[in-house]
């Protein structure tokens, strides 16, 4: 689900020391999440995800800088799985929806 809502993110920096921001959740999905920083964050660093009824847990897979900061791809740590029900972002776009609208527009215009 491509998405967008801040979220709290932390995480332990090389030395120990906890990090903590707020990052834009741009893309969410069962099994992990891209959210955008303005910080690069390691790969393989356990981080955590906090939204006002939870928290949700993972590692980060990659990490890259594009135009206005940096993506940081997360996948959930084993047992954590995300629920609409649990969390739903502010703005919300479902990919497949909008396929299936092109697609029924389409038919619809053809003679």
């Amino acid at each position: 689900m491509l998405c967008a809502d801040l979220v709290e993110m932390t995480w332990r920096d090389k030395s120990g020391g906890m990090r903590s921001l707020t990052a834009n959740l741009e893309d969410i999905s069962l099994s992990g999440a891209c959210v955008q920083t303005d910080v690069a964050v390691p790969l393989q660093t356990e981080v955590a995800i906090s939204y006002p009824k939870g928290e949700l847990s993972g590692v980060v897979r990659y990490c890259v800088f594009r135009d206005v900061g940096y993506f940081v791809g997360l996948q959930f740590s084993a047992g954590c799985r995300w629920s609409k029900r649990e969390f739903k972002p502010q703005h919300m776009l479902d990919p497949r929806r909008l396929v299936a609208r092109a697609i029924s527009r389409q038919r619809r215009e053809q003679p």
